[in-house]
C-alpha cells in the first residue's frame, strides 16, 4: 500500500517533489519498500504527536521553498481506483487551491451505512460549475441511524485526502491553532526542539473544524480506507459461516467473526461477530460493533501509559 500510495503520487508530480511524512518506527521499512527515493524525501517525526504537528512541519519546510506551494496530503492505508479518476479529481482541487484562500478536503460519495467514517455536511458551492463546497459542519463517526440520515441528507465521507497552498495552511495554524503556531520557531533549530515541545493533536479538530476557510471537492473515484479492522471484511474473502480469517487463526462454530494473527495461533470456538487480533504479545478481543472505537481506546492506553 505504500508502495501503490507513491505511485499514485508520482502520477501528479516527479519524484522529487516527494515528501513521506512517518515515524522513526517506519523509516527503514519505508526505505526497503522505496529504494528509489533518497533520503531527501523523508520527513522523519522525532515523536509521533498526531497529525496536526506534522502536516504544520511539512508545510513549513515546504513554505520556505515556495510558500504558493499546493500540498496534497495523501494517507498510505487508503484503497482508491480507478486511478484515472483519482488523477482528475485531485487536479481539480489543485485548480480550486491556487485560485481560493481554503483548505481542502476530499469528501466520499457513501455507499453504505457507515459509522467508522466522519462525515462532512456541504453548505454553498464555491463557484458555478465546480464540484467543491463551503463545509457547513464536520460531524465525527455517527451511529448507524444518524449515519443513515447523513447517507439520505448527501453528506459526505471525509476522506482525510487533504489539498491546500502552504501558506493558507500555516495561516490557518497561526488562527487556530496556536499551541501549535507559537512553537514553530523551534523548527529553526531542528525537528527534534520543535516535536519535542508540541502538545499533541490531531490537524482535523485543531483547524479544520475551528476555521471558517475550508471547502470540500467530491471525489470521482472509488474509495476505502483500510485503516480499520472492519475494513478486512471487505477486502478478503469470507469463509461460508462468514468468518473473515488472516494468519494461523481458526473458528470452530462460530460465525461473522474476524480473526488476524500475524504471531502465535488463536481459536475462536461458539462465538459470533468478535474482532479477535494477535500481534507481538498483545490479544485484543471486541465485539464487531464496538470496532470504530479502537481508535479512541488506543488514545487512552497511550495516554495512561505515558
Amino acid at each position: 500500500m505504500i508502495r501503490d500510495t507513491v505511485d499514485r503520487a508520482r502520477s501528479l508530480v516527479p519524484s522529487e517533489r516527494l515528501r513521506i511524512l512517518a515515524g522513526e518506527h517506519l523509516a527503514d521499512p519505508f526505505h526497503r519498500a522505496l529504494p528509489d527515493l533518497p533520503d531527501s524525501s523523508y520527513l522523519v517525526e522525532p515523536r509521533a504527536k498526531g497529525t496536526c504537528p506534522v502536516l504544520a512541519w511539512a508545510a513549513w519546510e515546504i513554505a520556505r521553498e515556495d510558500p504558493d506551494a499546493v500540498i496534497v496530503s495523501l494517507h498510505a492505508d487508503h484503497l482508491i481506483r480507478p486511478l484515472e479518476a483519482f488523477q482528475q479529481t485531485v487536479r481539480g482541487a489543485v485548480q480550486v487551491a491556487r485560485k481560493h484562500d481554503v483548505l481542502l478536503t476530499v469528501g466520499v460519495l457513501p455507499d453504505r451505512i457507515e459509522t467508522g467514517f466522519g462525515h462532512i455536511e456541504p453548505g454553498e458551492r464555491l463557484e458555478a460549475g465546480v464540484d467543491a463546497w463551503r463545509v457547513e459542519t464536520f460531524h465525527e463517526k455517527p451511529d448507524a441511524d444518524t449515519a443513515r440520515r447523513y447517507m439520505d441528507a448527501g453528506y459526505l465521507w471525509n476522506s482525510g485526502i487533504f489539498v491546500w497552498r502552504a501558506s493558507v495552511f500555516l495561516r490557518e495554524v497561526e488562527r487556530h491553532a496556536s499551541e501549535v503556531a507559537s512553537v514553530l520557531p523551534r523548527l529553526e533549530k531542528g525537528p527534534t526542539a520543535f516535536f519535542d515541545e508540541v502538545p499533541a493533536c490531531v490537524v482535523d479538530k485543531a483547524v479544520l473544524e475551528r476555521s471558517e476557510s475550508v471547502a470540500v471537492v467530491r471525489a470521482t473515484f472509488d474509495w476505502d480506507d483500510v485503516g480499520g479492522w472492519e475494513a478486512l471484511a471487505r477486502v478478503r474473502e469470507a469463509d461460508g459461516e462468514g468468518n473473515v480469517l488472516e494468519g494461523d487463526a481458526t473458528v470452530v462454530d462460530g460465525h461473522g467473526n474476524l480473526a488476524y494473527a500475524d504471531s502465535g495461533r488463536i481459536v475462536l470456538f461458539g462465538v459470533e461477530d468478535l474482532v479477535v487480533v494477535r500481534t507481538g504479545d498483545t490479544t485484543l478481543v471486541t465485539p464487531r460493533e464496538r470496532a470504530p472505537e479502537l481508535k479512541s481506546l488506543l488514545s487512552r492506553l497511550e495516554e495512561s501509559a505515558s
